[in-house]
Parts: structure tokens; sequence; C-alpha cells
């Protein structure tokens, strides 16, 4: 296992970290069965950088991991309308996968395939049953050892949930306080037993296509089993703060950040691709790689979310003034893509709001 000792505040997240200018932060440890660790030293750790820092070029060049690009992406996590978080599978190579991170938690367990995965400032070796939570903004991926042009259909399994939803929770179910101790011990990334991933497996198996209470049922009993676990490991060393702020950096997560810096503004995709110093062609692609969507669907889906902020807020605003402040330039449209989104008009999702608070005064 490979850790960074007294890391700088330069010192770049991931496999970047393993270049020569920072081999004196590097410390090799030897992590046994019994989960001693032997610190080989300065001396011995540097015989052993040249051999792990090719591992990690390799690596690196197989992920197009390279240069600036080494900034961790920014992966934006879609949760449906409806839903309280995202659980879902995916196969391998896949869009995703990536060196990446998200506000979200994430509980990431691999079914198949062995290789690399890399944690903050962790970099060490998986295989199936590897089970990781991962914390806010902890940049993290998954590298498996497939020969080039394969596919795998199904590589691991992944359960992702807001911060918000989780602190929600445990206010209103005062029974799920142990869960704190878990949730600030995966901020350096819990990797867990593989006798926990066996007893995770068939819960996160049947997640994937659960529905309604079930859902709520398999998420709290996945929860439950974490918080038992014993033996969990942390991965990133004390150290490691992810800073998300720093990954912005990087020219794809420059234009997410024009984006929502000026959301109820126009702008067009060729500004956003200079910005991300791409072509407009190759942003496009990009785009769709890193949130699933075209700029436009993410576009509206953000201003149709601003609107109904303005609409639970300020009763006083009309739909018109809202439609356009937001960024809408045309009031059927704004509807439209209302009820695409929300399942309702504005002027319903008012009425229902407003019925809702009658009632709360009422009571």
């Amino acid at each position: 296992m490979i850790r960074l000792r007294n890391p700088s505040r330069d010192m770049p997240a991931g496999p970047q970290c393993m270049s020569k200018k920072y081999q004196s932060h590097i410390e090799i440890v030897v992590a046994g069965p019994d989960t001693a660790r032997y610190d080989l030293g300065r001396e011995e750790a540097l015989k052993q950088i040249q051999p792990i820092r090719e591992q990690v070029r390799l690596i690196a060049n197989r992920t197009g991991l390279k240069g600036a690009d080494m900034e961790p992406d920014l992966e934006v996590v879609q949760i449906r309308r409806g839903e309280s978080f995202k659980a879902w599978s995916h196969g391998y190579p896949f869009h995703t996968v990536r060196w990446h991170f998200h506000p979200e938690y994430e509980l990431h367990q691999v079914v198949t395939t062995s290789g690399r995965y890399f944690v903050g400032d962790f970099i060490g070796e998986f295989e199936p049953g590897n089970l990781v939570l991962t914390g806010p903004n902890l940049p993290h991926n998954w590298v498996s050892d497939v020969p080039a042009g394969n596919t795998i259909p199904l590589r691991g399994r992944v359960l992702q949930f807001s911060e918000e939803f989780i602190g929600d929770l445990m206010k209103v179910m005062p029974e799920l306080s142990g869960l704190a101790a878990l949730l600030d011990f995966s901020r350096r990334g819990a990797l867990f037993t593989r006798s926990t991933s066996d007893k995770i497996s068939p819960l996160m198996e049947e997640i994937v296509t659960a529905n309604g209470v079930r859902r709520i049922e398999l998420f709290l009993m996945i929860l439950g089993t974490l918080s038992r676990a014993r033996n969990v490991r942390p991965l990133s060393s004390p150290n490691y703060l992810p800073d998300p702020s720093g990954y912005m950096s990087a020219g794809m997560n420059k234009a997410l950040a024009f984006i929502r810096q000026n959301l109820t503004q126009p702008f067009g995709e060729s500004e956003l691709a200079a910005i991300a110093g791409q072509s407009p062609s190759a942003f496009s692609r990009s785009f769709r790689r890193h949130t699933g969507m075209s700029l436009v669907q993410y576009v509206k889906r953000l201003r149709v979310n601003l609107a109904c902020q303005i609409l639970m807020s300020d009763e006083q605003a009309s739909i018109t003034d809202i439609c356009f402040e937001v960024g809408f330039n045309n009031l059927s449209n704004f509807n439209r893509q209302f009820l695409a989104e929300k399942g309702m008009p504005p002027s319903r999702f008012r009425r229902l709001l407003a019925q809702n608070i009658d009632t709360a005064r009422a009571a």
C-alpha cells in the first residue's frame, strides 16, 4: 500500500502524487492479513518508488489521466424524481469510471474483475467483493485489469445518497444516530471486510431494481449492516483533505462552475467550450459523458429547480416574472419544461404548496 507522509498543500490527489517531485513525501506501507503495518522507511521506499511509479503511469495512460486531466472530474449524480437516493449497476468500461468526485456519499461494491483503485491519496488492489464507502467530495476510481477492447457487462453496484438526505433522516429518526461515526469515518474512505461485503451483496443486488417502500427497507438494512461492521479500514491518510474548490481548475469543472454562477443569464455551448479549452464538438461529447445529459437538458433542469425555490420562498412573484428571472425567455416553454421535470405546471405546484401551508397553519 502507498501513503503520503506529511503531504504539502500543493500536492495533487490520486496518481499524479507519484511524480518525482513528491518522492520525499512517499511512504510504503506493507499490510498483512492481520492488518499489521510496517513502515519501510525512506531508503527502502525510494528503492520501490520506480516500479510503483511505472505501474501508476501505465494505469494513468489507460484511463486518460494525463497532465491537467489528472485533476478529478466532478460527477453530477442525478437522483430521479420520486426517489431519495440512487442505486444502480454498471459494466466496464463505463463513462463514470474515471478519477472523479461528487458531493454525495457512495457505497461501491465490485462484483467482477480485479485491478487497482484510488481513493484520495490511497492506491491499492481490489478483487471481487471489494466494498468501500467514500464520503463527500473524496476523489476515487476503480481501474479493472481488462484487455483493451473487452467489455464487462456487470463490474459493480453503487449506492449514492446526499449528505442532506442522510442528515435529515438522522434528525427524524434518532435511532440512526449511530451512523454518524461511520459517515465521518467514510470521509477518508472506509474499506469493509469480505465478510461484511458478503452480507451486503444480496441487499445491493436487490436495491438496484427495488421500488417503493422496499427501497427504503433495503437502504436501512444496508446502513445497519455497515454500522455494525468490524475491522473497517481507513484508506486515505488522516492529513488528506478533499478540496473541491481546488478541483474546479480542470476545464470541464470550470465550465460547470460558470453555468452555476451564470445560470439565469444567456450563454452558449461555444462560450463554455472556450472556458473548458475544448472545441465545441469535443465539449459536447465531454459534457454528456460527465453529466449523462446534453447541455440544454442540464441547464433546463437547473433553471426549473431554481424556479421551484422561488415559488416556495416568494408568494408575491408572478409565474411570468419567475420564468424570465431564472433564464427562460418564453413562458410556454417554461411551463412545458416545468411540467416535464416536476410532473405538474408551475401554477399547480404553487397551488399545492399554498394548500399545504394553509393546512399547517390551521393545525
